[in-house]
């Protein structure tokens, strides 16, 4: 159990230190958010406009819209402009809570893949690492790769997190797991 406990730890601060190095000193991610020197007449008609938070499909039509309808607006929309939308009231700029949930997320996929990796008989280095940025690959492809597919967005972020940051995972566990 010790050795599951400091394999987890350690890979959860590994995949913590990376992603705050990815998502805020290298410019990993920086196409993935534009900028316009129209944001302030934007906000405010959106503040005008929207009075819920939430995501929103621009054009979009209403809840409970019959499957002809959605397929009306879908062909009335094609090659036409279209946004997708997150809005909120107010920025939330304390940080601290959502860098706690994030290392908590990461704890509990350390502790799975230790868990997983535990599990193989003969563990190797090579098999470690394969297995490791495997993960991240599965992850990669189900959520971001197909949001971008759908959303017409850059995931190319997302892939070097996955390789990088599972691969660095899986050189640690390759190092640590199979010792005694």
């Amino acid at each position: 159990m010790k050795k599951q406990l400091v394999a987890t730890i350690v890979g959860g601060l590994i995949l913590f230190i990376w992603q705050f190095l990815s998502w805020s000193l290298l410019p990993i991610h920086q196409s993935e958010f534009g900028y316009t020197p129209n944001q302030d007449k934007i906000m405010e008609v959106l503040n005008q406009n929207l009075t819920e938070e939430g995501t929103y499909m621009v054009p979009g039509v209403p809840p409970g819209s019959s499957q002809e309808q959605a397929q009306a607006a879908m062909d009335a929309g094609a090659g036409k402009p279209w946004a997708s939308i997150s809005y909120h009231k107010s920025m939330n700029t304390a940080m601290g809570m959502n860098m706690f949930r994030g290392f908590a997320v990461d704890l509990v996929a350390m502790f799975l893949l230790v868990w997983m990796l535990m599990k193989f008989a003969n563990l190797s280095m090579g098999t470690s690492i394969q297995a490791s940025v495997a993960v991240g690959i599965i992850g990669y492809l189900t959520i971001p790769y197909l949001n971008s597919i759908w959303f017409e967005t850059s995931s190319i972020g997302y892939l070097v997190d996955a390789l990088v940051q599972w691969g660095l995972v899986g050189v640690w566990l390759g190092w640590y797991l199979p010792r005694n």
